[in-house]
């Protein structure tokens, strides 16, 4: 039979936007209306109604002018943000973690099951994207350096079976790699693309599509250069880091457009010759949503769309290089029909938000009875 519920409350490392994450955690919190929220800081007016249906508690970054657009400056400072709630009447923690999120103190007696994106993005894998040189000014570089250590040991401790009860990954890539980290095995539940918004009638057209913030790890850079190189058209979606540079980079054939609307990105897909992936995701929804407009994916061989590009949907391309990008795009226009719009289909149907649900939830009652 199983355990009553009292109170469930729902984690997540901040609320400032709408992206994969986030909508992730909003089909988790689907799952538990009466939930209450806690996140180190939250902007109403950009996360969805769904999750502004929640009690949502957050902590005295909320209060900091300009915090919304800063917080990442702060990240010394959110293990000791995110322990400071009280989660005493709570018989059930769910967190969704990138950053701090599963460093939520678990009351006694309650259970901690956390949905993890990855191992604290900023100290482990991904430092030198971060911080590296050229990717911060010196004093960054210096002040994350004095922390990487003590961060890393705060991770990994609040990672253990004394905080955490079950440990769900968003990919193999990622289960994998909280074993390095945390020396504890994890559960893969993949998340998933939004189906519904990808359904219109294809039409290939002579482009290329890339869609995505600027973060490092996206390598935009790369594919901007190959583009430039092999003088293809490519259209690139998103803002974010290093933008100037980025624009500056782009040649007459790459068009950078900005952001835009969910119709507009789904139109484009449906457009696109084929979409450009060069970067390591942690799992990656694009793809999915490329795949899930019948275009398929050139994506570098690693994380997430290892996993979910197959060879009938895409191709991967071995090296993050000028030379083994350019083949790919060259491959692709040398067999412009070897993908069918159906296989693409098919593959990104795997992934529906139903499944994910119900796999989750599954795996959470499992732990709570």
């Amino acid at each position: 039979m199983q355990r009553k519920v009292k109170k469930v409350a729902l984690v997540h490392d901040w609320l400032t936007g709408m992206r994969g994450g986030e909508y992730v955690f909003e089909a988790i919190a689907e799952l538990y209306p009466e939930a209450e929220v806690f996140t180190l800081l939250a902007v109403p007016q950009k996360i969805s109604s769904a999750i502004r249906k929640h009690p949502i508690h957050t902590t005295w970054l909320q209060k900091v002018p300009g915090a919304a657009e800063k917080y990442r400056n702060f990240l010394p400072l959110m293990p000791s943000m995110i322990e400071s709630f009280d989660l005493t009447d709570f018989d059930l923690v769910i967190s969704s973690s990138h950053c701090v999120a599963k460093g939520i103190r678990k009351p006694k007696g309650a259970v901690h099951v956390s949905y993890v994106h990855a191992p604290m993005r900023y100290v482990w894998d991904r430092y030198e994207e971060y911080f590296g040189p050229g990717k911060a000014s010196l004093p960054v570089r210096l002040a994350a350096r004095a922390v990487r250590g003590y961060l890393q040991k705060w991770d990994r401790k609040v990672s253990g079976p004394g905080n955490v009860d079950h440990l769900i990954a968003n990919s193999q890539f990622i289960a994998d790699r909280i074993e390095e980290c945390y020396g504890r095995k994890a559960q893969v539940i993949y998340p998933f693309a939004d189906l519904s918004r990808f359904g219109g009638v294809r039409t290939a057209e002579n482009f290329y599509l890339m869609v995505g913030a600027f973060a490092p790890y996206k390598r935009v850079d790369l594919a901007i250069e190959v583009f430039n190189q092999l003088k293809l058209p490519l259209i690139i979606v998103g803002s974010g880091q290093n933008e100037e540079r980025l624009r500056a980079l782009a040649g007459p054939t790459v068009q950078m457009v900005g952001q835009k609307t969910n119709e507009e990105i789904a139109n484009l897909y449906s457009r696109c010759r084929a979409m450009i992936f060069p970067g390591v995701e942690d799992f990656g929804i694009t793809p999915l949503e490329a795949m899930a407009s019948g275009a398929p994916v050139i994506a570098f061989d690693a994380g997430g769309a290892k996993e979910t590009v197959t060879a009938k949907t895409g191709i991967h391309f071995k090296t993050q290089t000028h030379e083994s990008l350019s083949a790919a795009v060259l491959e692709m226009e040398a067999n412009p029909g070897k993908f069918l719009e159906s296989d693409c289909r098919e593959r990104a149907a795997e992934f529906s938000k139903e499944r994910f649900q119900r796999e989750l939830l599954g795996a959470v009652n499992r732990f709570s009875t």
